[in-house]
């Protein structure tokens, strides 16, 4: 390990990792020397990333997979495991934004698909790689929320109601595993941020006057290396 490299001979799994947030974060920790699982439904795009972290001089591998698919989650936790022996750092990113609607007007496929993605697919990767990150000796977990999920807005519920569920999730997950391994949870909720999912959201914002994805990937690329107490939350701001 080197100052240059604090996270050098360290594994980790970003998903969400084609774009955003996610891209930006695998980014910033194979910048600081760990090995990069890119995990996203497209091949091309994952690529992109793929090659921008190899032309930085860091190391990666791509696995497109929709993690909704049943049975997806578990192939990927094998594929992994029988290449590496833990898993050190888990980043969730992966979310999808449901349109803006009042409740009485939610669309149930698009419902269907936020609880899959922000939700089910979440509780199917923490079990599926509980061991390898049990594993490391100092495994850290972070998962993204966002605000919406603590404090409730209109038109948001699609979206919040699955993140505030995440949430819950991740909190449990971190006290029942507090006591019985070195491994760390915390949730980040990233804020306002130049996202394709935040322009979706507000079509008519100017995308320069919130911070790049850039400023959460390294708040999150510090957590990794410096560590953290389990349970932890924090608000990236500007």
């Amino acid at each position: 390990m080197s100052e240059n490299k604090p996270l050098s001979g360290q594994t980790a799994l970003v998903t969400g990792a084609s774009r955003g947030i996610g891209a930006a974060t695998a980014k910033a920790l194979a910048e600081k020397g760990a090995h990069v699982i890119l995990v996203a439904r497209k091949v091309k795009a994952l690529e992109v990333i793929e090659d921008a972290i190899h032309e930085a001089g860091g190391t990666s591998t791509i696995a497109p997979v929709d993690l909704t698919e049943p049975d997806a989650v578990s192939r990927l936790a094998s594929a992994i495991g029988g290449r590496w022996e833990t898993l050190d750092i888990l980043v969730l990113s992966a979310a999808y934004l449901p349109e803006l609607t009042p409740v009485s007007q939610i669309d149930p496929k698009q419902f269907t698909q936020a609880v899959m993605t922000n939700l089910v697919s979440t509780q199917a990767i923490l079990a599926a790689f509980d061991p390898l990150m049990r594993r490391a000796e100092n495994g850290k977990i972070i998962g993204l929320t966002s605000s919406v999920g603590a404090s409730p807005r209109p038109f948001w519920s699609a979206y919040g109601s699955t993140k505030a569920a995440f949430d819950n999730l991740l909190e449990s997950y971190a006290a029942e595993v507090e006591k019985l391994s070195r491994l760390k949870v915390a949730i980040i909720d990233p804020g306002a941020t130049r996202t394709q999912m935040r322009e979706r959201a507000y079509p008519g914002e100017d995308p320069q006057s919130v911070k790049a994805p850039e400023v959460v990937a390294e708040r999150i690329a510090a957590l990794a290396i410096e560590g953290f107490e389990t349970g932890h939350r924090e608000r990236v701001d500007g």
